[in-house]
């Protein structure tokens, strides 16, 4: 799988099923602590088998993505959009369907509001575009990385698990204490069809925040699923099918 150097000063390890193709890509970016084909590699297959050009993009300092170590500067999901777009235009990719899972989903619903010629749609699993204040304690908790695997550590190269979760609680934290917007003032921009995605029991993202964000969006909505964080997992049938109509629909319009 090759790796292309971007304009951005990142160096991004991707996976591109089905390259000769003249389709309209679906571009899946991942989460924290992840790869595109770690969490996403199903999903990949999934479509590629449903005859979709499929890219699975590894965000900087993950994997095999450069610069390492990843770090969490507090503009980060901004700067990930920026490599997004910076990818597409290395590859030449006027246009891309978006799915996105927690940061990574973060990241999508920048590009979809800040970039929406770009976007022909966008599904966001586990991302709210908005985080308030009782959302802190929850961040909070993610420190001090104790729930990071060797196996982790070794794959994004790095060693020492709390600073790698400071960063990110202190990127968080700082967005709340900004007021919290991610996305949200991009999302009545949004002109391409969106999906905000979630589980009824993922304690990172509040329901009525996902509502909030969609409410502002025209041709936006809100899924919900009996599970929790990674309901790309965890329902993975009913996903299937939600995104295949989806991707189906918005290929047509």
């Amino acid at each position: 799988m090759p790796r292309i150097d971007l304009a951005t000063g990142a160096s991004l390890h991707y996976e591109d099923m089905r390259p000769a193709s003249d389709q309209v890509p679906v571009i899946l970016v991942h989460g924290m602590l992840g790869t595109a084909r770690g969490h996403l590699g199903h999903v990949m297959d999934w479509l590629h088998g449903k005859g979709f050009r499929v890219i699975g993009l590894t965000l900087r300092g993950y994997g095999e993505s450069l610069p390492k170590p990843r770090d969490f500067p507090k503009d980060f999901y901004q700067r990930d959009c920026d490599d997004l777009l910076a990818f597409m235009d290395a590859l030449g990719i006027k246009g891309a369907h978006l799915i996105g899972y927690s940061d990574g989903g973060e990241v999508a619903l920048i590009a979809a509001g800040k970039y929406s010629a770009r976007i022909a749609s966008c599904i966001a699993i586990g991302a709210i575009g908005n985080f308030g204040p009782e959302l802190r304690s929850v961040f909070q908790r993610m420190y001090p990385g104790d729930w990071i695997s060797d196996e982790e550590k070794r794959v994004h190269g790095f060693s020492d698990a709390a600073r790698f979760t400071v960063e990110w609680v202190r990127a968080m934290t700082r967005m709340i204490d900004a007021g919290g917007d991610v996305s949200l003032g991009l999302a009545h921009q949004i002109v391409c069809p969106l999906i905000i995605t979630l589980g009824r029991s993922d304690k990172l993202n509040p329901p009525q925040y996902g509502e909030r964000f969609v409410n502002r969006v025209q041709n936006g909505r809100l899924a919900l699923f009996d599970c929790g964080h990674a309901v790309h997992d965890e329902a993975r049938e009913e996903f299937y099918q939600m995104a295949l109509h989806h991707l189906i629909a918005a290929s047509e319009a």
